[in-house]
């Protein structure tokens, strides 16, 4: 499995966002949805497979991590699709600074600029 397929599930995303916090033994994960046990262990064992998650087994637990490498080829696809984000130059900012400060000089009211002067 992939992990765009192992993304498409509201549980094994629910799962991931837990694990983003740290480490969690199954027990714990299974307490915080809705569903049975064995069907954690399953959306687990997909994540896992899809490279999403690791597993740690610790005398009869299991533990379970957020393995951020895996969301690597979605993450490569949100950089593609995100709008680029427009360059400005540094004549562009110092374009923008003359304007605003011209635009700021031919608002002040002639008693600003007499104040000025004295």
């Amino acid at each position: 499995m992939d992990a765009f397929a192992a993304l498409a599930d509201p549980i094994r995303r629910g799962l991931l966002l837990r694990l983003a916090a740290g480490p969690t033994r199954v027990v714990d994960l299974a307490a915080d949805h809705q569903v049975s046990r064995p069907a954690i262990s399953k959306h687990l064992r997909l994540l896992t497979e899809a490279g999403l998650v690791d597993v740690e087994v610790r005398g009869r637990e299991r533990h379970y991590a957020l393995d951020r490498s895996g969301l690597q080829p979605v993450q490569e696809l949100l950089d593609r699709l995100a709008l680029p984000t427009p360059r400005l130059s540094e004549r562009d900012l110092d374009g923008l600074d003359l304007e605003v400060r011209r635009t700021g000089r031919d608002r002040r009211t002639p008693t600003d600029q007499q104040e000025e002067t004295a």
